[in-house]
């Protein structure tokens, strides 16, 4: 038996503010959306993988999610961490960076983390 990651899912306050921060920032671009009576589903990838990021989000809901002390957060790895990295000081996103690693982290208009990670 064989298992293959698919996607992860988030759940979002703001859809088009959330697709236009994933798109900004990791080049993510919308690939499946599902529209339900009070939610909206939107698949975000990008082409160097089938893996991709589901954004919930449920259209009646007002108030920001708690994310308790979000632990929890996507991985994803660029070849140049130099420019990801001018890039996202520049849209104002890093919320962490750990030089001794090589390694920093986004944060989302919602507060999900997302770390940066140069391939090795």
């Amino acid at each position: 038996m064989n298992f293959k990651m698919y996607h992860n899912n988030i759940t979002v306050l703001d859809i088009d503010r959330s697709l236009k921060f994933y798109e900004e920032a990791l080049g993510f671009t919308e690939k499946r959306r599902i529209n339900g009576e009070g939610f909206v589903i939107v698949f975000v990838g990008n082409d160097t993988t089938d893996y991709q990021l589901e954004l919930t989000c449920y259209t009646e809901r007002k108030e920001p999610w708690n994310l308790g002390d979000n632990e929890i957060h996507l991985g994803v790895r660029t070849d140049d961490i130099e420019a990801a990295h001018a890039h996202h000081e520049k849209m104002g996103c890093i919320c962490f960076e750990n030089p001794g690693m090589g390694i920093y982290f986004i944060n989302d208009p919602d507060g999900y983390w997302t770390e940066i990670v140069p391939v090795r």
